[in-house]
């Protein structure tokens, strides 16, 4: 095996461990705090706090990547992500809770946009949608695990982040067998790309493959941090809970490579216009399902199928439109949009659940992508944008 293959596996294995952790503690943490009493705005807002940590230094991750590379992004954010996994049990005051949440999403940002940055590189271009795609196969597996690790609780509060403390030393072992690398310089003289519309030429040449990353930030945390308090509102079992959401993520899996390797062959934005109305199709069916478990499941295994790898469909059209240097800057933008949904996502969840009908969480998510399907029908891609991009 080739060294960038191999440095590819390991990347997919971390992606695994950092989805489990999130998969794990985003539920958990909610079901513990509704459990409380909390209100569904304060837990809400508490779930937030992970987001708040992502959007807080998702504008700045670009420098530490081009000043110490891949690995070392990624081993100070895994760093971060454990020191916060280990304190959460230590302690139970709200406050605290939010401010280690808030760390854990820093942490998770740093690992996930300088992982992606380095798949995104080391992908050859005819392949590029099935390894992104395999890079979200990879966090769907760790994501629908996670959520299991719910039923460790008998044994103890402490016992799910024990748990997660014992695979980021897996990670860690991991991380140290494969050698740092940096992503492309961008070269001013030659591109002409000055610092101040760096972003200004993203968002113009690539708008579109910016807004899954939006969508996919939305739909998860609804699912992960809102759902919980539905599902228990409307008389759904803890238990349940943890079979009901990985179902969404296994539809993800069952899907991922295979969208992505279409994408390859027709483009991405015909697979992503196809996806969001089928997915918005479920989502808005969700609710006429009633209490009934299995038809719960069925329908989000469909939209996970459809929209599940949304993330990564977006960050390879952005690739394919943009040069190689602008690509972190996209990594970044994307970072942003998906820090900002989840950030708006517990809150106007909250809000919908207890001042108007729960129900409405999902039919805002199928809303969201029939939106952005319309959008799809107006993007368009030539030749002479991207050239742009590099004379601009």
């Amino acid at each position: 095996m080739s060294s960038t293959r191999f440095t590819f596996w390991v990347l997919i294995l971390v992606v695994v461990i950092a989805g489990a952790s999130q998969g794990l503690t985003i539920p958990l943490l909610a079901v513990m705090l509704e459990q409380q009493g909390v209100s569904s705005v304060a837990n809400g807002l508490n779930a937030a706090a992970l987001y708040i940590g992502i959007l807080l230094v998702s504008p700045w991750l670009e420098i530490p990547l081009r000043r110490i590379g891949y690995r070392s992004t990624i081993l100070c954010g895994l760093l971060m992500v454990t020191a916060a996994t280990v304190l959460i049990p230590v302690f139970s005051h709200l406050a605290v809770w939010f401010v280690l949440r808030m760390l854990m999403g820093i942490g998770d940002s740093g690992l996930h946009y300088a992982s992606q940055m380095w798949v995104t590189k080391i992908a050859a271009p005819e392949r590029r949608g099935r390894d992104l795609s395999l890079y979200g196969l990879a966090y769907g597996i760790g994501f629908s695990i996670g959520p299991l690790g719910i039923n460790l609780l008998p044994i103890g509060f402490w016992a799910p982040f024990a748990a997660l403390t014992v695979l980021y030393a897996a990670a860690f072992i991991l991380l140290a067998r494969i050698r740092n690398d940096f992503p492309e310089e961008i070269k001013a003289t030659e591109a002409g790309v000055k610092k101040q519309n760096k972003y200004t030429t993203v968002f113009r040449l690539s708008w579109l493959a910016l807004i899954p990353s939006f969508l996919y930030g939305f739909m998860e945390t609804s699912l992960n941090g809102s759902f919980p308090v539905y599902a228990l509102r409307t008389g759904i079992s803890i238990e349940w809970v943890s079979v009901i959401l990985p179902s969404f993520v296994v539809g993800s899996i069952i899907l991922q490579i295979p969208l992505g390797s279409l994408s390859d062959r027709i483009g991405r934005k015909r697979v992503m216009f196809a996806c969001a109305l089928v997915g918005a199709v479920a989502f808005i069916l969700f609710p006429l399902s009633g209490d009934n478990v299995w038809m719960m499941m069925f329908l989000l295994a469909i939209a996970g199928a459809a929209v599940g790898s949304f993330y990564s469909l977006g960050l390879a059209f952005a690739t394919d439109i943009l040069p190689g240097a602008m690509v972190p800057t996209a990594g970044i933008i994307a970072s942003m949009n998906f820090g900002v949904a989840s950030i708006l996502a517990p809150n106007v969840n909250g809000l919908l659940i207890q001042l108007w009908d729960p129900r409405s969480i999902f039919w805002l998510m199928g809303l969201l992508l029939f939106g952005f399907a319309a959008a799809c029908l107006f993007f368009r891609t030539t030749r002479s944008s991207q050239e742009t991009a590099v004379a601009s």
